[in-house]
């Protein structure tokens, strides 16, 4: 019987990683809108690939959204440095400090 309680704990513990993840990403989401944002490095790129701006430093960002959740990509919006930008119809790409 111990054993048995044993096996099913670890599946349930197993089955529950993926979910560990999502909570990770919504608790990161949670602590960037509390203390204005994550560090990062932004690069916005033309369509036809050439770098047009690089932006640097602890931001937040807000994107338009489709009725799904999906970003559609025509609207990036965040304030770094006390200065709000807005980037439209480009191909930007955030990472994470």
């Amino acid at each position: 019987m111990k054993k048995m309680f044993t096996v099913i704990l670890a599946a349930a513990l197993i089955a529950m990683l993926p979910a560990c993840e999502s909570m990770d990403r919504a608790v990161k989401t949670w602590n960037s809108e509390q203390n204005g944002g994550l560090e990062r490095i932004m690069k916005v790129y033309s369509h036809q690939g050439q770098l047009l701006a690089t932006y640097e430093g602890k931001f937040d960002l807000q994107s338009n959204t489709d009725q799904n959740g999906g970003t559609t990509g025509s609207k990036i919006l965040f304030d770094l440095n006390g200065k709000r930008h807005i980037i439209y119809n480009a191909i930007v790409i955030v990472d994470e400090k």
